[in-house]
Formats: structure tokens, C-alpha cells, sequence
């Protein structure tokens, strides 16, 4: 007996050293570099699992594994770990799997090993269907370790497809991120990034000097402002790491543990749904633009809006909210900014929240005020045809609860598009401010009665005499409501009431799409 209490002693002090030693190695070597980190303005690897997990709940897995490379002084230089904590925990008490790269430990670069680690966690997550959240600060692959490590890149990409709509993925960019390593963010759900901090590029300002000449730097190639402005590729900017991580727990809010799970439900008891504000919030005049975030504001639960790409494509706004404590997605067309228009990137952007939201069981209202598609040679030959098809192929592919409210203008093949009830949508209310037509009145009068207005002794008065006529037959929601494509013409007040019980009424929706592999979405 005294014999095993020696050897559980020795083991216990041997396990306490392999420990400390393991701090330091994940660290960086110690509080030098977590001093270096902290000078960046930069979180350490750990401390960022430890901000955004519930308090206590981490287990790491694979906390002693090494790099297996010999070459070019490898040898010499050993982190357990190799560069990424990864492990499980809970966020607001619910299971998550994590990875953390620590780019004080060869530059956060991903090796053969450090892949393995997260190929681990992405499995787990799939096995036992809970989000994956991903903090990425890595220089890339790990140049000594050559093809393994780009190998390690394509099995973690295989996984992010596999995992696709099957459990989300979040992304956050809390540093470099660069090469083949930005492709793995950019097939996850959303993506956060950090201003001034963090950077996302296929090839970095060296290889753009030497190629095309440019003089760029890394905050104007692939910066967190550049690409929640520009290229759309984060979906979220945040000020500092805290803050970031602050917004990953806001989004993870709203949705679910996975394809197979709702959305997580707040209490709620009913009071006076009405909301007289709404009345007065779109202009008289058809042509004087409106914020639609103040109608989803008025609609929405008190201060529950989440919007998701706020600085991109801001002619629509997308994001999430609660109405009556149920999550729910929005999308609305956005008066303030090109009048509302659907152009490239808007309809990028609206297909990409929609086709999202129909893969975990988040319910959609679309708010509609849209005069057209945008016109001009650079949208055309830049395929808005193909791109403006996205958008119309997710809302007709979605299956959830889909609701449609049109506040104002409701004109030609943008009508269809955004959630008519042709291709698909379960209520579709109007305002009596509502005009569905093919087009403006306007354009519609000087086309139909050309030779008329021409022939006529006063071709104004003519003109305006027309475009009042086609005004009160087709610009208006009645015509459309004869027909059945609107429900209902309602208050703006009424709005909120209508919302509550109507995705009440569709809790139970099932929809079974034709027997295929998959559709072919217009990419």
C-alpha cells in the first residue's frame, strides 16, 4: 500500500510539471509573449475561449499533442499543443466546440497536427450536433511541414462542407488569416472580424506589389472595414476582441443547436400589440425615402434586432430578432439607399440569409418596398441576371414560415422575387400605402398611352391626367388582394398583431421538396 501512495505521488507531481510546463508552451512561451499579444491589442488564445465560454465549462482535448516535423530546425523547437487549443464547453448553457489559435506558437501556422486537433472537434460537433465556433489567428500554413500541412487545410475544408447546414459555424478573425486559410472561414455560416487587428487575403500586399504594382496595405486589401464594406466577406466589424466576442454570443442567441433543433425561445407575455407609429413612418409622397430599420424596430420585440451585414449592400438589410420571444429573420428592402433597388449584391446578400435561415428552422419576414432591379451596363454585365436569381431560387427553395409585409412599393420582377406569394410565401399583407405594379405609374403611362399624350393640345396635363388614371386602377394593394396574391390589407398598426399570430399559426408548417440530391443554385 505504501508502495502505490509513493508512485500516485510521484505520478500527481509529474502530471502538476507536464501542466505547468503545458501553460507556458500554449501561452507562448510564458508572459513575455502574452505581453506581446496584449501590447497587439490581441487577446491570448486561452483568454478568448475563456471570454466567450460560460465560466468554468471548458474541457480542452488534445492539450499534449506535438508537431511530428523534423526539417528546418523543427527539432528544436517543441509547444505542446502545436498552436490551437481546441476543446468543448457551454455558451449561455448550451454545448459548443471551439478552437483557438494562438499565433504566438509559430505564428498560429497550421501544421499536420494542429489540423488534426481541429478535424477532431469539427467531427464531435457533427457526432453530437452542436455549433462550431472557430477563432482564427494564424500566418497560414506552416511552410516546414510542406504538403501535410496544406493537406491539413483540405481535410478541415471537407469538414466545413460536410458540416454545412447541418450544425452552424461561426468564424471569428481575430488576426492574420491569410492564403488557403481564409478558404475555411469563408465556407462557415457568418464571419466576425476585428478593426485594425485582424485581416483576411488570399495572397498579402507583397504578392500584390510584386504582380500588379499596387501599393496597398493590409488594413486596405483585406482589413475588417474593407471587407464589411467592399466585399461583403465578414458579416459582422467589431471596434476590439471583446466586443467581438460580445457579438458572437448576441448571433448565437437566435439560433439553434442544429438542423434538427428550433431556435431557442425567450418568455413572453402578451400586452397591447399595437403600434401606432407605424402610421406614420412611410411619406406621403412615393418618391421621399424612410429608414425600414424604424418599422422593424416598431415591429420587432423591444431592442431585439441583430442586423448581419449592416455596412454591405446596405439597398437591403438583413439580421435577426425576436417577435413575441421567437426568433425570426429578417429581410427588407431599404428606401434610405438606392431608393430600395435589388442589385448584385443585395441579392447575394439576401440569398445568402435566407438559404441560412431555411437550414436551421429560423422563420422569415420579408418587408417589402422595391421599385425594380437597378439598371445600367455594369449591373448587366456583371451578371444581375444570374446573381438577382439567387435570391429568387432561396425563397423559393426555403420551406420555414415565410411572411411578406409590403409597406410601399411593390414593382415588376422584384415583386416576385421578394417572397410573393407565387413562389411560395405563406401570408402576405399589405399596407393600403402599397403600389404592385409592373412598374411606376409614371413609366407605365408614358408607354401605354404614348400616341395619346403625344396628340394631345397640352402633352403635362395629358401626361398627369394618365398617370393619376393608371394610379388609382393598378397602384394599390386591392387589385392584388382581389386576385388572392395579398391575404390582407392592414393597418401598419395592426402590423406586430398580424406578425404574432401568424407564425403562430405556421409553428407546425411541413413542406416535403421533390426527391432529388440537391438543387443547382445559379452561382
Amino acid at each position: 500500500m505504501a508502495k502505490r501512495t509513493v508512485t500516485s505521488e510521484r505520478l500527481a507531481q509529474k502530471f502538476a510539471e507536464l501542466e505547468r510546463k503545458n501553460q507556458e508552451a500554449l501561452l507562448g512561451g510564458g508572459a513575455k509573449r502574452m505581453e506581446q499579444q496584449h501590447a497587439k491589442g490581441k487577446l491570448t488564445a486561452r483568454e478568448r475561449i475563456e471570454l466567450l465560454l460560460d465560466e468554468g465549462s471548458f474541457e480542452e482535448l488534445g492539450k499534449f499533442v506535438m508537431h511530428r516535423s523534423k526539417d528546418f530546425g523543427l527539432d528544436k523547437e517543441y509547444y505542446l499543443g502545436d498552436g490551437v487549443v481546441t476543446g468543448y464547453g457551454t455558451l449561455q448553457g448550451r454545448l459548443v466546440y471551439v478552437f483557438s489559435q494562438d499565433f504566438t506558437v509559430f505564428g498560429g501556422s497550421l501544421s499536420e497536427t494542429h489540423a488534426e486537433k481541429i478535424v477532431k472537434i469539427m467531427d464531435l460537433a457533427m457526432k453530437n450536433g452542436a455549433p462550431v465556433i472557430g477563432l482564427n489567428d494564424s500566418g497560414g500554413a506552416r511552410i516546414q511541414e510542406g504538403v501535410v500541412s496544406l493537406g491539413g487545410y483540405a481535410d478541415i475544408f471537407y469538414r466545413n462542407v460536410m458540416a454545412s447546414g447541418v450544425v452552424p459555424q461561426l468564424s471569428a478573425i481575430m488576426g492574420p488569416c491569410a492564403g488557403g486559410a481564409v478558404y475555411s472561414p469563408a465556407i462557415t455560416d457568418f464571419i466576425f472580424m476585428v478593426e485594425n487587428t485582424s485581416f483576411m487575403f488570399v495572397t498579402g500586399p507583397n504578392v500584390v506589389k510584386t504582380v500588379t504594382h499596387e501599393e496597398v496595405t493590409s488594413e486596405e486589401l483585406g482589413g475588417a472595414s474593407t471587407h464589411s464594406t467592399k466585399s461583403g466577406v465578414a458579416h459582422v466589424s467589431a471596434g476590439n476582441e471583446a466586443e467581438c466576442i460580445r457579438q458572437i454570443k448576441q448571433l448565437f442567441s437566435y439560433i439553434p443547436q442544429n438542423c434538427e433543433e428550433e431556435p431557442m425561445r425567450l418568455p413572453y407575455h402578451p400586452g397591447n400589440e399595437v403600434r401606432e407609429a407605424l402610421n406614420t413612418l412611410v411619406p406621403e409622397h412615393p418618391n421621399q425615402p424612410y429608414d425600414m430599420r424604424e418599422i422593424v424596430a416598431h415591429i420587432v420585440d423591444e431592442g431585439s434586432f441583430f442586423e448581419v451585414h449592416k455596412n454591405f449592400a446596405e439597398n437591403i438589410i438583413v439580421g435577426f430578432a425576436r417577435l413575441a420571444g421567437r426568433s425570426i429573420g429578417i429581410v427588407g428592402n431599404q428606401p434610405a439607399s438606392l431608393a430600395g433597388v435589388l442589385d448584385i449584391d443585395a441579392s447575394v446578400k439576401g440569398a445568402r440569409f435566407v438559404r441560412f435561415c431555411d437550414c436551421f428552422n429560423i422563420p422569415l419576414l420579408v418587408l417589402e418596398d422595391v421599385p425594380g432591379f437597378l439598371p445600367g451596363t455594369d449591373q448587366e454585365w456583371n451578371a444581375i441576371i444570374t446573381n438577382g436569381a439567387k435570391l429568387l431560387y432561396a425563397f423559393s427553395e426555403a420551406t420555414v414560415p415565410r411572411i411578406t409585409v409590403i409597406t410601399r412599393k411593390a414593382y415588376g420582377g422584384a415583386y416576385d422575387v421578394m417572397n410573393s406569394k407565387h413562389i411560395g410565401a405563406d401570408l402576405n399583407y399589405a399596407w393600403p400605402t402599397a403600389e404592385i405594379a409592373v412598374m411606376g405609374a409614371k413609366g407605365a403611362a408614358e408607354i401605354i398611352f404614348k400616341k395619346e399624350i403625344a396628340e394631345a393640345a397640352n402633352p403635362e396635363a395629358k401626361l398627369q391626367e394618365k398617370v393619376d388614371e393608371y394610379t388609382q386602377k393598378f397602384a394599390n394593394p386591392y387589385r392584388a388582394a382581389h386576385r388572392g396574391y395579398i391575404d390582407e390589407v392592414i393597418y401598419p398598426d395592426q402590423t406586430r398583431e398580424k406578425l404574432i399570430r401568424g407564425f403562430q399559426m405556421l409553428e407546425n408548417k411541413a413542406v416535403k421538396l421533390p426527391r432529388k440530391k440537391h438543387g443547382n443554385i445559379p452561382l
